[in-house]
């Protein structure tokens, strides 16, 4: 092991994201994801492996990671870094399969279905959810719940799922657009937070189950339940829009400043990038509309159509540097995003620091 590696280990945050594993060559080799990054990191040069983890442990140069917010978000940036670099040793989603999402499809019926493709048709579209049982079993309460359209549009016969309370029956009677949109808006509602008064009123029934010692109903709505939660874990490495944005985040520390950014492409953050520059006593703010006047100017980077920055920045003086849609979020998964930015430039900035400390001992 290398002492930059060894180096990096101690320096190792404590909490969830994504590492990316390099070869000598600068390849990267494996994308992982970890509840904590320092433990999973770590456990590779530590103990005993299989085959395949010794060959890795073996080939790896140098070493990065990214911090996330939340272990979801880890499993869903996992998925688009393993999708972009394709890594010779992950072996798990470098086909197309990707993370189901949850969708109200674009007819004069729609029905509610599981899909593996966020299309850009005019369905709507929510998740993408990584743990896919989770998922099925949320869409099952909500076809109790609120069901829609089971059976082909084509039917004039009750189905099945209809006498079963599963489908809103327009096989079986004249079905106003009025209560279809109700049923759709309450669906909606559910992914927009409604989902915590669901919640509530199922672990009600869960209790009264279990006080009339039903206790294999109370077992099953506890199970909804749980998958409920995980399903709708909050998330911000992807967005259900197809607008490319840029997601800034910087830091300083003795006239040296790195800056994060996420790129952001169809709604799915694909690839970040960090970078030094000295700024001496310039201040900040400053230093990083002249970055950015760099990096879209004489850097030759394509302009997104929207740029997300800190609220550090002076925002009329960015507009005048930069011919995109500047954005400085207030509240909302936007503001999480340029915060989660500028965490992980600070982290990479500590990480620079302490490595050009070590190379002056």
């Amino acid at each position: 092991m290398n002492t930059v590696i060894l180096h990096k280990l101690s320096l190792l945050p404590e909490e969830p994201g994504c590492y990316l594993m390099k070869s000598r060559e600068g390849e990267i080799i494996y994308v992982g994801k970890a509840k904590k990054l320092k433990n999973r990191v770590r456990s590779y040069f530590t103990g005993s492996h299989n085959v395949k983890t010794t060959q890795l442990a073996g080939e790896i140069s140098d070493l990065e990671w990214i911090v996330t917010a939340t272990n979801k978000e880890a499993l869903v940036l996992e998925m688009n870094l393993i999708k972009q670099y394709r890594p010779k040793y992950n072996m798990m989603l470098k086909d197309d399969k990707s993370y189901p999402f949850i969708k109200i499809t674009d007819e004069q019926h729609p029905q509610l279905i599981l899909t593996r493709e966020a299309g850009r048709d005019k369905g709507k579209y929510f998740g993408p959810f990584p743990n896919a049982r989770a998922a099925a079993e949320t869409k099952k309460v909500l076809d109790r719940l609120y069901p829609l359209r089971r059976c082909p549009e084509s039917s004039t016969r009750p189905c099945l799922y209809y006498q079963l309370g599963l489908c809103i029956g327009t096989c079986a009677r004249e079905v106003g657009e009025e209560e279809y949109k109700e049923q759709i808006r309450k669906i909606v509602r559910f992914f927009h937070g409604g989902y915590r008064e669901v919640l509530k009123d199922m672990k009600k029934e869960m209790n009264q189950a279990a006080t009339q010692l039903d206790f294999e109903k109370a077992e099953q709505l506890k199970e909804q339940i749980m998958q409920i939660e995980v399903t709708m874990e909050h998330q911000n490495i992807v967005l259900n829009d197809p607008i490319s944005r840029d997601i800034f985040g910087f830091a300083v520390q003795g006239g040296l400043m790195c800056v994060h950014v996420f790129y952001m492409r169809d709604g799915r953050i694909m690839e970040r990038e960090v970078m030094f520059r000295p700024i001496g006593s310039k201040e900040p703010g400053r230093a990083f509309l002249g970055f950015l006047q760099h990096f879209y100017g004489n850097g030759g980077n394509a302009l997104p159509k929207e740029m997300l920055l800190p609220a550090a920045v002076g925002k009329e003086a960015a507009e005048m540097c930069i011919s995109a849609r500047i954005v400085q979020p207030k509240r909302g998964q936007k503001k999480e995003m340029v915060q989660l930015a500028t965490k992980n430039a600070r982290i990479a900035l500590e990480e620079k620091v302490s490595l050009m400390e070590l190379e002056t001992v």
